[in-house]
């Protein structure tokens, strides 16, 4: 998967990890201070570490991603940041809901795809333990990793 990641979507070339996204757009970095590490550490800390599995692939308009299953941890987790972040709402608003995934590939022809996703069949299942959150910040560039924060236990 890694491979086809950093051919195919752009933020692995920007230096974001493979991962599942809780909340895109957060805030401004300028906004990011001690403060905001401490309510983010409350939200994250109040929410337990639990396992994923990736069985399938999925698609969204242009991107290929791998399907977390069960959802449901990274939906509460979305949910409750963003409750506290009102003004950050997943995606900036666009989308009538969070569809928890791990993008593989993004903005490809049609056949690229269909290309990658059958490559990917043969490689799945696999297994993650999620135990933290890790925020990133964008530098005009490139995507920095700026903290970690575990899940509680």
């Amino acid at each position: 998967m890694g491979a086809w990641r950093e051919r195919l979507d752009p933020s692995a070339r920007a230096g974001v990890p493979a991962h599942v996204t809780v909340l895109f757009p957060f805030l401004d970095e300028s906004r990011i201070d001690a403060s905001v590490h401490a309510a983010i550490a409350d939200v994250v800390g109040a929410h337990r570490a639990f396992d994923l599995r990736f069985e399938r692939c999925g698609r969204l308009p242009e991107v290929l991603y791998l399907a977390p299953e069960p959802d449901t941890h990274l939906r509460q987790l979305t949910q409750a940041v963003a409750a506290r972040w009102p003004e950050a709402p997943p995606y900036g608003g666009r989308f009538a809901g969070v569809v928890p995934h791990l993008t593989v590939a993004q903005r490809q022809a049609p056949a690229v795809p269909d290309e990658v996703e059958a490559d990917l069949r043969g490689r799945l299942p696999f297994s993650a333990h999620v135990s933290s959150v890790d925020l990133m910040v964008h530098d005009g560039t490139r995507w920095q990793h700026r903290a970690s924060f575990p899940l509680g236990t």
